[in-house]
């Protein structure tokens, strides 16, 4: 019998009722950006727990994918899908576009009949890359009926976690829409854990113009309603993809797939059992030490090619000393010029805790690393025995362990300056400011995000001084 819920169970295995009734997540997938890696995470969820593109299960028998045979009963289903009467599974998600054309491709793509059709939101015109068009002028029109949805899908939970939100910060949806749902989950939804993946714009690739005054403008109005941003960059997604996958022009559906692998082993814990499983809850304990400094860095190991798959071994101290280099980042910050205050490794596949003990005391002892002197200990470690799942005929080898850090580092202040520099330089000639205004914005908005981002690489100086 269990002493925490005084329920019993048949086996070790099939571990506490409390905790799998009460482990639900609801991802919501917001702008371009954000529902294009909702399409690839799903993808790679339904792989990994072996569901079908109609939501059934698949029959291992006839499974022609050459995916491994899995143990269903391993897996927790119910914290991503919700099973119906009829036995499909449908995911605990939610895709919001203000324009239709990406999310008609999911209606009308390979995974359509996986989801339902309440759960594919989108708006009739475009935000335009315009933060308060999506904030303000078109944001206000769905705002409702999303919060509507967002009820139906928290009352199908028995004990909801909390929400993984997916966007970019420099477009017009991902920036303004994304800080007008924040607000209203904080209100109605105060105690649930918010983690977000951020694409963040890139130092020098850059998809819009206004994406300075779109990422300032979001990171301000939704620094109080974010629990844990984790964020990564196209540019440094590229070079992965060029150098370490041989791809010469990555296109978004292998960025994206890169990304879904990092975000699958975030979440692989919440997921299926683990020797040693990472809630929901933990990461933002374990990784942000004061409410503001919740910007971690991403990184994953090994990367490697389909081709080269047969040429190379890692063990588990080189793909923990892999995701300390900058190569490996999915964010471009090199981590040298500044102190790590926490890490957060989240090995899949074939590890044991052993070897992860002596990589960290490897890694501990190098003087490149270096943490802050008020947090020594410094380490996190999750580790889940379901080994990482790539897709069939995909650009990324097929591994037996892997691992995903998350680091907080006073190095991303770097990122902060470079996009604060940028938002200087457009602002100082009032440059494309008409725009917003037009959506009914006013100035003074943007000088007090402005105000908000130098206060915030202010406490990032502070955190990373001596003592």
């Amino acid at each position: 019998m269990c002493i925490r819920c005084g329920l019993g169970w048949s086996t070790a295995e099939e571990g506490c009722h409390e905790r799998k009734l009460h482990r639900e997540c609801l991802s919501i997938h917001v702008g371009q950006a954000g529902v294009q890696i909702g399409d690839a995470c799903w993808e790679l969820y339904c792989l990994e727990h072996g569901i079908q593109p109609d939501g059934f299960l698949l029959n291992n028998k006839k499974d022609q994918l050459g995916v491994a045979k899995m143990e269903h009963k391993g897996a927790s289903f119910d914290t991503f899908f919700c099973e119906t009467r009829a036995g499909k599974h449908m995911p605990r998600t939610l895709f919001i576009d203000l324009e239709p054309t990406v999310i008609d491709g999911i209606r009308t793509g390979k995974y359509r009949s996986l989801f339902h059709p309440e759960h594919l939101i989108n708006g009739k015109e475009d935000a335009a890359n315009n933060y308060a068009r999506g904030h303000y002028s078109l944001g206000s029109e769905i705002i409702d009926l999303v919060l509507e949805r967002i009820r139906k899908l928290a009352k199908q939970c028995s004990g909801l976690q909390g929400f993984l939100i997916f966007r970019s910060f420099g477009g017009g949806t991902g920036s303004g829409f994304t800080s007008l749902l924040m607000e209203q989950l904080s209100v109605q939804y105060g105690g649930k854990t918010k983690l977000e993946f951020s694409v963040y714009p890139a130092p020098r690739i850059s998809t819009a113009v206004v994406e300075p005054y779109n990422s300032i403008l979001t990171t301000h109005f939704t620094l109080e309603h974010s629990d844990c941003t984790f964020m990564v960059d196209n540019e440094a997604l590229y070079d992965i993809c060029h150098h370490k996958l041989s791809v010469e022009r990555p296109s978004y559906t292998i960025i994206n797939r890169l990304i879904s692998q990092a975000v699958s082993s975030i979440t692989a814990s919440l997921r299926f059992e683990g020797s040693l499983n990472v809630d929901l809850n933990e990461f933002q304990t374990n990784l942000v030490p004061y409410p503001r400094i919740h910007f971690p860095m991403t990184a994953f190991a090994p990367i490697i090619s389909a081709d080269n798959a047969y040429h190379k071994d890692f063990s588990v101290s080189d793909i923990t000393t892999a995701c300390f280099e900058f190569s490996n980042q999915l964010i471009k910050c090199d981590p040298q010029l500044g102190k790590y205050m926490a890490c957060c490794l989240l090995y899949r596949g074939d590890v044991v805790p052993k070897d992860v003990n002596a990589a960290i005391a490897a890694m501990k002892s190098r003087n490149s690393i270096q943490f802050v002197d008020w947090c020594p200990t410094g380490f996190k470690v999750g580790i889940n025995n379901q080994p990482p799942t790539v897709m069939p005929g995909g650009e990324m080898a097929k591994v037996q362990q892997a691992v995903c850090m998350l680091s907080n580092t006073t190095a991303v202040v770097e990122a902060w300056a470079c996009l604060n520099h940028k938002f200087d330089l457009m602002y100082a000639k009032r440059a494309f400011l008409h725009w917003y205004i037009k959506e009914g914005m006013e100035e003074e908005e943007f000088l007090e995000a402005r105000e908000d981002l130098a206060a915030l690489e202010k406490d990032y100086e502070e955190v990373g001084q001596s003592s």
